[in-house]
């Protein structure tokens, strides 16, 4: 189980990184590489969740857009300086239910 949550963390943070190193890119007057890195980086991002051992590649995916959710508050939380208030709090518990729910649930 650690091993999951670890993979999902590294991929939530090469998406929303990749994607962050872009955006700074062409809509913040960065320099053009640090749009390439982004690129790089997001590759990574779509090699990362091959490594789950979950047999179910849309699970998978789902379970990760929870996490996802949850990273993107904390990234605006601590990159953009934007204080998440109590409805992003508690979508986001609800978001890591979910994951749970579909991930460890008892299945046949």
């Amino acid at each position: 189980m650690l091993n999951a949550i670890l993979l999902f963390l590294l991929a939530g943070l090469a998406e929303i990184g990749g994607g962050y190193l872009i955006w700074l890119s062409l809509r913040e007057g960065r320099p053009f590489w640090y749009g390439i890195i982004g690129g790089v980086i997001l590759i990574l991002y779509g090699i990362i969740p091959t490594l789950q051992k979950f047999p179910n590649f849309g699970r998978v995916y789902s379970a990760y857009g929870g996490v996802f959710i949850v990273l993107a508050v904390l990234w605006g939380w601590g990159i953009d300086k934007k204080m998440p208030d109590l409805y992003d709090w508690i979508g986001s518990a609800v978001c890591l239910a979910g994951v749970s729910i579909m991930l460890w649930a008892p299945r046949q």
